[in-house]
């Protein structure tokens, strides 16, 4: 007969085995409710963090389109960008503008006298430090010349301190040798340089740059500006100057654009809602027998998922946006509708052409402002997004419970290794008895087979 190994050496019984069913059983109840839970608050965890990315990217996503610039409605151009160029805001209407540039405005320059012996030349040949003060529209900049200074040492102790004043120095150089020319990045009438004090490096000081105004026509009205750069003199319409000429300043509806922007908040919408279907749907799977299988999703039935939705589409419907709008109140009209089988939008190009030639810029108004489509579809998911919002509490919430599980789990772990460290011990004292006791029974059978032949002899 076959003979199995045991670990009770004096009874004979596998102990060991005892124990663990013992152990197994008394672990096996906790440990698949903890699995379970871990499971499924793992499952729900990532696809709310599914969703909480892809909120945050449809929320920015649609948040760049919430201009009517960025939505494409106007944009300007300029018929020779060599003579000016031109962005637009917001507050820019349709308009044309015939512009000639006649002078630009210019930043004035001055230059000390050459100095033979170059950028080493010394321009303090004293023995105490003197000031060369700087003078722009009545304010005075002073800077220390050390003694000994050279004119290169002189540029960098000015290039150092004046930065901040839009003022800088640079040394020119020839067959004579060089000087230091001073420079204002500020343009316009009055800003003049001046220089004073330090007489080895102000006296025969020359003008090189009169500041000057640029002048300029916008149909036929003569202009001038301080600065090349020009936002006041056209309501949303930016000018830069770049030199003399003539151009033509327009500013028109871009429709092609405006399709485009419409197609991105399209596109950021679906994005949002294939996320969610895919967190939500059940799968079915055919089984080999014929029938099938369900699966469902990480948040299939979630009652957050479903009132997100909601907020969601509710907006879409809503006629507050066109409700000044002269007849245009609903995506629809300008063919975007929701597809019934996939609750995605779908925008059919035709009707959107027609709505577009129909509605003009109100177009713009349905989709932007203060209440318009972007704007409610914001407010509405703005309790879901916020950094203390519905998601962002749950997430938490189930983050805890995770931690939760994790203590549950180590304590579960700590009781079972008791358990069989005090089970086993048990059993090995069980077993040792059992060996006494076996060999106390074989002693006393032994004694009594010697009584029983010593009787018979």
């Amino acid at each position: 007969m076959a003979s199995s190994t045991v670990s009770g050496i004096g009874s004979g019984i596998d102990t060991q085995k005892i124990v663990t069913a013992l152990v197994e059983a008394e672990k096996a109840p906790k440990q698949a409710q903890i699995d379970k839970q871990t499971a499924s608050t793992s499952t729900t965890l990532s696809g709310l963090s599914i969703i909480k990315s892809a909120l945050d990217t449809y929320r920015a996503a649609i948040a760049k389109l919430n201009t009517a610039t960025a939505f494409g409605s106007i944009s300007g151009a300029s018929s020779d960008e060599k003579i000016a160029k031109t962005t637009v805001n917001d507050a820019a209407t349709n308009g044309s503008y015939a512009l000639e540039v006649t002078k630009l405005a210019t930043a004035s320059k001055v230059s000390t006298a050459v100095f033979a012996g170059g950028a080493s030349s010394v321009v303090n040949s004293g023995t105490q430090a003197t000031t060369l003060t700087i003078s722009q529209s009545g304010n005075d900049y002073g800077v220390i010349i050390e003694p000994g200074a050279t004119l290169q040492e002189t540029r960098d102790a000015i290039n150092e301190q004046l930065k901040s004043k839009n003022i800088s120095a640079n040394i020119l150089t020839d067959a004579n040798g060089s000087r230091l020319v001073l420079s204002s990045n500020t343009t316009g009438k009055g800003t003049e340089l001046t220089l004073s004090g330090a007489e080895e490096l102000t006296k025969d000081y020359v003008v090189t740059t009169v500041p000057q105004n640029a002048e300029y026509t916008l149909d036929n009205v003569k202009l001038e500006s301080a600065s090349n750069s020009i936002s006041s003199v056209v309501s949303g319409v930016n000018l830069e100057l770049i030199t003399a000429g003539k151009s033509t300043i327009t500013v028109s509806s871009s429709t092609a654009q405006l399709k485009t922007s419409a197609q991105a908040f399209v596109s950021a919408y679906n994005a949002l809602m294939t996320a969610i279907n895919t967190q939500t749907k059940v799968t079915a799977t055919a089984t080999a027998t014929g029938g099938a299988t369900t699966t469902a999703g990480a948040l299939t039935g979630d009652a957050t998922m479903r009132s997100l939705v909601s907020s969601v589409r509710n907006e879409l419907v809503s006629a507050e946006a066109g409700s000044g709008n002269s007849g245009l109140s609903m995506l629809s009209q300008l063919g975007i509708n929701t597809d019934k089988s996939t609750g995605l939008l779908t925008l059919d190009d035709a009707k959107w052409d027609k709505g577009v030639k129909a509605f003009g810029p109100q177009v713009v108004e349905l989709f932007t402002g203060k209440t318009g489509l972007i704007s409610r579809m914001t407010s509405a998911t703005d309790a879901f997004a916020k950094s203390d919002g519905v998601l962002a509490q749950r997430q938490t919430s189930l983050t805890e419970s995770l931690d939760s599980l994790k203590v549950d789990q180590e304590s579960l772990t700590r009781r079972i290794a008791t358990l069989q460290t005090t089970l086993t011990a048990k059993y090995t004292a069980m077993d040792t008895l059992v060996a006494q006791l076996n060999a106390s029974s074989k002693s006393i059978m032994t004694t009594l087979n010697a009584l029983n032949k010593v009787n018979a002899d």
